[in-house]
């Protein structure tokens, strides 16, 4: 207790927070307190450390922890902090009730239509004439009165409301159980989400609910942060806060400048320990979250779930501001306890600006959008021909008088034609469509989940299945991610295998020994194997295991160099970036010099070593002559069998005068080589396969690497990915960038198009090469398909180009929470095949909608212009308002249950993918929906005309008003049922198979439904009576009905037997968007997104939610940071804001670059341009402006490098066919690394210096 004692006695200057403290479970230190020390930044918080706990020890102490062990695993003390501190989730908004989703589907314009119609009907049913007698009115009402039937006249419009009443519901429980489905994914999602944090002295991963205040947590590059917490010990740590500023540069933070981390916020670079200081709504972001969800509740009374409300929103702003939108939504890493899902899901929607809408939707929007116009345009000529018949017939034809005691029931004629107009409207319009869609993507998510791949966003589904082209990573993806070092270049021999300790130097060995332990991140390390006589298991990074894994092989111990050398003691470390491409790190040693330790990729570290170890362990010159012949005889060699070669140097530095630490350019240089080592990763077995899956199912595959280009031809060589005899480029991200720029140093996209549809290979290429590369290919338009890209990556620098690609796949096991947020689709087992499963399922459901679109198009076709001559001929529509709804329920809700639920086949990769352009309906659906439109309409109007001959019944046509249904209209309505039945048969095909049974009993859910339609039908129809205006039928009549539904599937085959090739006057329909209209969409990108589980907000109030919710979030971040910043903070964020006002008027200009110039030279002297995070300068604009933003002024590792590259450049490719043994020295010559060039360095772009050195 004495410990607390004092620590409540060094509290006394703060006496309400003590009393606080001691009601808060003795705890040194409030939760109000904490919070307002997370609000303070740089020198601000050191400030207040120092005056409230005088450093992060105290800090640590008073929250009752240990900065070497963390906390004790004690459920008790673990529970006291959730009580005391809060937990880590932030509540997430109620889900919608079924109500409301009721209230929503009821705001259909159809059927309100309907619902007014069917009042007024229903109104008028009611009110009698005065003066009983109505002769008067001519014979329009004879035979309304028989047998009382005007007291039945109120059922047609009561019915019409049941029915609307039924689809409201079916509505309803989709949209809810849809909800239901995304929780379950969500709370999926968040389970996995697990963070390193230090308990009782060891490193456990734990669930991010999990984490409380107190908690020592590690850091490391591409995590996102789950909780506020202070730097207790950080290398070269650089932290992206764009979701919490907009400010796009990258902050370092140090113990001695700004130990401040928040939540929500990227590590980008380096790695540390923090301890936890807030978590859920207490931490940055569950503050601005909390003053968002009350900003909401005042400005929106009508509590819009957060789905329509933020999501549309955010959608909306992502053009306009990244900034706002990025603080209300995307930094979200703490997910709720029962499943955020909905801050999740907009999250996503909101934090990937997504691609244009998903090709699918486009196409859908644009398809309904027809047919609903050519629907209405009909129902208008269906009232109005109506209206003018009975207005001649009775006033012109009959002479008849207007009296006014009639005129309820010319009312009464004119609401009938009203009911019928809308009715021809509600079947012309194809609201199934979103249902199916909708239905469709959720049965496949659940399904991928099983073939491991958890979908993000829905869409990415069904996109998959038009890809085209697919950018794969290499490690991990390709490759087994399990690495080992099994060549090794030491003392002047190349080992083909791990030598003995014996065969080596003894001083060589210690030295390999203490640069590997210290070199590596101390979170990556070697463990038992889980099961006996299994594999050691790899923690952290798999190259580093690789090499650790070679110190074990040597029998060193690399434990016992990072006991003896602690994390905290390593005096300088620069992390590893895709900029860099190396690490070091630098110890002092018990003398007080320094030494430096650096690895790295072998081409780019050798070009530093002045020196190397000879046999005898001691360092002699390394000259150009000796680094050609060590890049001839050992690297090439080792790259050419697939191997990737690791160089591993040191130096030693004095201790006076002390190094300039911040020159890194000075530091790594003169080093003296230790060993080259080659690492192999090998392919996955079951990787070729899927290569060649996708290649004979039309997609290119292409392999976009970090790695050495020898090294990615072999392993590309193996995969299946290029073949000996073929046309391809193989080249490296210096070349490939010298291609597509022009002389000013701008990519241009004919340039980009000249060389990506050979390309395979692109090696040694930065995070930037990549995304040039797939937005190259997506606004490519030189080939007639447009490409449609899928991506995959697991490395923080991936980010841009997952987000850009259509579908952005993440690596579940080895991608960072940075990958996984900017992805679509995560590949749980990080495997390359279960890509392969996404294609099929994304193609099922491309077909599984084609199927729905045949078959309900067909009905469409055939109800709306039976109920259009109907009306026209007879007066009256055949099929009747309520018979029209019963249909429309068949063939909406359960046809798109029913064919949507179809389960993929591998023959679905036999095809061509279809591509961005290719339309919904092809000629062979078009031919079946005409082809069986005929025959439904031929049929129909036999029955009509001259059923009542054929039958011997009563005729039903001129029926008047209220007259009992007769058996004539009902075998009608029956035959065209049935007909619509036995054609969701014919729909199961769409390619013109002949067998539709095929495969029918794969799938129940279809079966029952046909049969369960079939079987409500006989309901309806022997007792539906007056509502539904059917007549009881006898078995004759039933088994004619039946006989000639079944003609449907017999004529199906005879339209089979027709060659579509034959038809050329066939149109197809349900087009993407043409490139104009994609280019004014691109506009208004996110504008109108239409998202089939979030029906869209009408355009007024997004505008208008859209100015409140800007306005609103600017005011709350503008006062959440104010205490922030200093002046120049304030600055840089209103620039910040000017910015990206900028991107939004500047975005139609080609002009990006000059654009970018100005505000530099204007806005930004001695600040780094902020940007805002979408912004698509910073890919188009020179590299240097890309570097110089993302690493702080660090230079090229070795500006020459520039040069010399670019100069040898033109020979990097090797275009010829390869031989089937890939002999590499053919290459040796082509691609020498020429050293030692004595060319100034410019650090401008590729092409400047070619000309310099030129």
């Amino acid at each position: 207790m004495g410990d607390l004692g004092n620590s409540t006695v060094d509290f006394h200057p703060k006496k309400p927070g003590m009393d606080k403290g001691d009601h808060e479970g003795d705890f040194g230190v409030t939760v109000e307190e904490l919070s307002s020390l997370m609000e303070l930044r740089g020198p601000e918080a050191l400030q207040k450390i120092q005056e409230n706990y005088t450093d992060t020890e105290t800090l640590c102490h008073r929250l009752k922890t240990s900065p070497a062990d963390g906390l004790s695993d004690n459920p008790a003390d673990l529970e006291k902090r959730r009580q005391v501190f809060g937990m880590n989730f932030i509540p997430p908004k109620k889900p919608k009730t079924f109500l409301q989703l009721v209230w929503e589907a009821l705001q259909d314009v159809t059927l309100i239509i309907l619902e007014i119609a069917a009042i007024i009907s229903l109104g008028l049913s009611f009110y009698q004439p005065p003066g009983g007698d109505s002769e008067a009115c001519g014979n329009v009402s004879s035979g309304a009165e028989d047998e009382g039937e005007a007291e039945a006249g109120w059922i047609e419009g009561a019915a019409i409301l049941l029915s609307v009443l039924c689809v409201v519901l079916v509505t309803a429980f989709n949209d809810w159980s849809k909800e239901k489905q995304f929780r379950g994914l969500q709370s999926r999602i968040e389970q996995e989400q697990r963070f390193a944090v230090v308990r009782n002295g060891t490193v456990i991963q734990i669930p991010v609910a999990e984490i409380v205040v107190g908690d020592i947590a590690q850091i490391k590059y591409g995590d996102l942060l789950p909780a506020d917490g202070v730097l207790i010990q950080g290398n070269d740590l650089k932290i992206d806060e764009s979701s919490l500023t907009g400010e796009s540069d990258h902050v370092r933070k140090s113990i001695a400048k700004d130990p401040m981390l928040l939540s929500g916020t990227h590590v980008m670079e380096g790695s540390g320990k923090m301890v936890v200081t807030a978590v859920g709504v207490n931490s940055q972001t569950g503050i601005i979250f909390t003053l968002l969800g009350a900003g909401e509740m005042e400005e929106e009374k009508k509590d819009c779930k957060k789905g329509k409300q933020d999501g549309t929103l955010e959608n909306n702003q992502n053009k306009a501001k990244k900034q706002d939108e990025a603080v209300a939504m995307e930094m979200q890493p703490l997910k709720s306890a029962e499943g955020g899902e909905v801050e999740e899901k907009e999250k996503k929607k909101a934090s990937v600006p997504k691609k244009e809408k998903s090709v699918l939707q486009g196409k859908l929007t644009k398809l309904a959008v027809q047919i609903g116009k050519a629907g209405l345009v009909m129902s208008a000529i269906t009232v109005i021909i109506l209206m003018l018949y009975f207005v001649i017939e009775t006033f012109v034809i009959q002479g008849m008088t207007w009296l006014t005691e009639c005129t309820p029931i010319y009312v009464q004629y004119f609401v009938k034609f009203f009911i019928i107009g809308v009715t021809v409207l509600v079947v012309a319009v194809p609201e199934g469509l979103p249902l199916a869609v909708t239905i469709s993507l959720a049965y496949s998510v659940k399904k991928m989940m099983k073939d491991n791949n958890l979908v993000r966003h829905l869409d990415a589904c069904e996109t998959m299945g038009n890809a085209t082209a697919i950018c794969s990573d290499k490690t991990g993806t390709l490759t087994t991610n399990r690495m080992t070092v099994v060549q090794i270049y030491i003392g002047d021999q190349l080992f083909r295998e791990i030598p003995r300790p014996d065969q080596i130097n003894p001083k060589i060995v210690e030295l390999i020994t203490s640069a590997i332990a210290v070199n590596c991140a101390y979170t990556s390390k070697i463990m038992a194997a889980d099961k006996e006589g299994g594999l050691p298991k790899q923690v952290g990074n798999k190259t580093e295991c690789a090499l650790l894994g070679l110190v074990l092989d040597l029998k060193q111990e690399y434990q016992a160099v990072r006991e003896q050398i602690p994390e905290e003691k390593l005096y300088k470390v620069y992390t590893f970036n895709s900029v860099r491409k190396s690490m070091s790190t630098v110890i002092q040693m018990p003398d007080g010099s320094f030494r430096l330790y650096s690895k790295g990729a072998s081409e780019i570290l050798l070009k530093k070593c002045s020196f190397v170890l000879g046999r005898d362990g001691e360092a002699r010159a390394f000259r150009p002559r000796d680094k050609d012949e060590m890049v001839k005889k050992v690297i090439e060699p080792m790259a050419c069998n697939g191997l990737r070669t690791i160089c591993i140097a040191y130096r030693e530095l004095p201790a006076d005068p002390m190094p300039d630490w911040d020159n890194e350019t000075d530091i790594v240089s003169n080093l003296i080589c230790i060993t080259v080592v080659g690492i192999e990763d090998p392919v996955r077995a079951e990787v070729p396969e899927a290569i060649r899956k996708c290649q004979r199912a039309g997609i290119t595959v292409r392999m976009v690497t970090g790695d050495n280009i020898n090294t990615a031809r072999a392993i590309a060589a193996k995969c299946g990915i290029i073949h000996p005899g073929d046309d391809f480029l193989c080249m490296e991200g210096k070349e490939f960038n010298r291609r597509i720029r022009n002389e000013k140093g701008e990519i241009e996209q004919e340039l980009i198009d000249k060389v990506w549809p050979k390309l395979r290979v692109l090696a040694r290429s930065s995070p930037t090469d990549k995304h040039t590369l797939v937005k190259g290919i997506i606004d490519s338009t030189i080939l007639e398909q447009r490409q449609v890209v899928a991506v995959t990556g697991d490395g923080t620098n991936d980010g841009p180009a997952l987000k850009k690609a259509d579908v952005g796949f993440a690596m579940g096991i080895a991608g960072t929470d940075v990958a996984k947020e900017a992805s679509d689709i995560i590949l749980t087992d990080d495997n390359f095949s279960s890509i392969v499963k996404a294609v099929m399922w994304g193609r099922n459901v491309y077909d599984s909608i084609s199927k729905f679109l045949q078959f309900q198009l067909t009905v469409n076709v055939v109800a709306v212009i039976v109920a259009f001559t109907g009306a026209c001929i007879t007066q009256d529509s055949p099929l009747k308002a309520v018979q029209m709804l019963w249909v429309n329920l068949i063939m909406d809700t359960f046809a798109s249950l029913a064919l949507a639920t179809e389960p993929p086949t591998e023959a679905l990769l036999l095809r061509k993918p279809y591509g961005r352009n290719n339309p919904l309906i092809s000629r062979t659906m078009m031919k079946n929906i005409l082809g069986h439109a005929v025959f439904q309409l031929i049929i129909i109007f036999t029955l009509l005309f001259v059923g009542e001959k054929i039958f011997d019944i009563d005729s039903g046509r001129n029926a008047p008003l209220h007259s009992p249904p007769s058996e004539h209209y009902t075998i009608i309505f029956n035959t065209f049922v049935l007909m619509q039945l036995f054609n969701e048969i014919n729909a199961r095909k769409i390619h013109g198979e002949r067998n539709v049974f095929d495969g029918i009993f794969s799938n129940p859910i279809f079966c029952s439904i046909v049969l369960g339609t079939f079987a409500i039908q006989i309901v309806i129809v022997q007792f539906g009576g007056k509502p539904f205006s059917c007549s009881p039928l006898n078995v004759e009549q039933w088994l004619w009905c039946l006989f000639v539904g079944m003609g449907e599937l017999i004529w199906g085959q005879v339209i089979a037997s027709v060659p579509t090739h034959q038809l050329k006057c066939l149109k197809e329909a349900g087009h993407g968007p043409d490139p104009d209209e994609i280019m004014d969409e691109d506009l208004a990108e996110d504008e109108d997104e239409i998202d089939h589980a979030e029906r869209e907000l009408r355009r007024g109030q997004i505008l208008w939610f859209r100015g409140l919710n800007r306005i609103q979030t600017q005011m709350e971040v503008v006062s959440t940071f104010k205490r922030s910043g200093s002046f120049q903070g304030a600055v840089r964020r209103r620039s910040s804001v000017l910015s990206q006002l900028h991107d939004v008027t500047n975005n139609s200009t080609p002009s990006h670059i000059r654009v970018v110039k100005a505000f530099r030279s204007s806005l930004y002297d001695g600040i780094d341009r902020p940007e805002s995070r979408n912004s698509i300068h910073d890919f188009q604009a020179h590299p240097e402006f890309i570097i110089t933003d993302s690493v702080h002024n660090i230079p090229l590792i070795d500006e020459t490098d520039v040069d010399d590259e670019s100069e040898r450049s033109n020979h990097n490719h090797v275009r010829v066919a390869l031989p089937v043994t890939l002999n590499c020295n053919n290459n040796a010559a082509e691609s020498r690394v020429y050293l030692g060039s004595s060319v100034s360095p410019c650090p401008v772009s590729p092409l400047h210096s070619l000309e310099t050195c030129l």
